[in-house]
């Protein structure tokens, strides 16, 4: 048998696909012509789905996201980097 502990990050996966979500959902907001930073930022502070728009799946992508998670690598990122 295996004497030492394996280990896995599943942190930083989820830290991507976060990423990927989220930059799909501001792709989707900028085409359909609405202020993408906006648009999320009042979904984080209300988690009101009606500030995504329902194109290319972006309201339903970012729903898979949970917020506290999300503001947790955002302020990780914004004082790290």
């Amino acid at each position: 048998m295996h004497e030492k502990t394996m280990t896995f990050k599943v942190y930083e996966d989820k830290e991507s696909e976060m990423k990927q979500i989220l930059t799909t959902v501001y792709d989707a907001l900028r085409e359909k012509g609405y202020n993408p930073i906006n648009q999320i930022v009042g979904y984080i502070l209300s988690e009101d789905p009606t500030y995504i728009t329902t194109y290319n799946n972006a309201r339903s992508l970012i729903r898979r996201i949970d917020r506290d998670e999300l503001l947790q690598a955002l302020v990780k990122s914004y004082l790290t980097e």
